[in-house]
């Protein structure tokens, strides 16, 4: 695997840039991708190849900043990651890691079908009263959800992965699911989503209210658990 990985510039620079950030905390510097790929294991450096191709693939005339998108799914990814050790919860790391990626996957790929897609954007950051899936629908007839899900199918991705997501926006995806994975990674997702708003943009996600209460049920921390767990993140792990 890291014959291909070394092979490939782009793809060398993004994980050796991965491996040497402070969320590894490594007390030297990496430089020899063959290590890298070791330290990392399988899943994660998998995970950073899927990252680069489709970025790769999306990379092209578009309304959005892609290089901002990708910055703020790696936030989350990294804040899902600690949630997860943190609570101790029943779940594959390098999966929440995938999950907090792609959940947005398709956001981009509007942006580059619709140019006035930023204006979406802005009016879905702006509206409380409605999803940034219910506008999309209203205004396309289609939405980032649905968009993401067919482009995760189509880089096979697993397929639980898959499924979130398509339904990572839907109101009732705790209480439609009895799969204990999907309620897991669903609920450290929203939970990851809300901090990294909070700590980059200082105002709660829109969705974070009418999710809250299932999402501490789910994990099984109380209020106080979250507030500190927020606290940990914007000084550990956003920095």
């Amino acid at each position: 695997m890291a014959e291909c990985v070394a092979s490939d510039v782009g793809l060398s620079a993004a994980i050796l840039k991965t491996i040497n950030s402070p969320y590894y905390g490594l007390s030297r510097m990496i430089s020899d991708i063959q290590q890298a790929v070791m330290l990392l294991g399988t899943r994660s450096v998998a995970n950073l190849v899927a990252t680069h191709e489709i970025r790769h693939a999306m990379n092209q005339k578009s309304c959005i900043s892609h290089e901002r998108f990708w910055d703020e799914a790696t936030d989350v990814a990294k804040t899902m990651v600690y949630i997860g050790k943190k609570t101790d919860q029943k779940v594959q790391f390098e999966e929440l890691y995938a999950v907090g990626l792609f959940h947005d996957c398709g956001i981009p790929a509007m942006a580059n079908r619709f140019d006035d897609y930023k204006s979406l954007l802005i009016e879905a950051n702006e509206k409380h009263d409605a999803t940034i899936s219910e506008l999309e629908e209203e205004r396309y007839n289609t939405n980032h959800a649905v968009v993401g899900y067919f482009i995760a199918n189509s880089w096979d991705l697993p397929r639980g992965l898959c499924e979130l997501i398509l339904r990572h926006h839907e109101e009732d995806a705790l209480d439609q699911s009895s799969d204990e994975a999907f309620v897991t990674m669903y609920s450290i997702l929203k939970m990851a989503e809300n901090i990294v708003e909070r700590t980059r943009r200082f105002h709660s996600n829109s969705e974070w209210l009418w999710v809250k209460d299932g999402v501490l049920e789910a994990l099984g921390l109380t209020s106080l658990d979250y507030s500190d767990l927020e606290d940990d993140v914007s000084e550990f792990v956003l920095v």
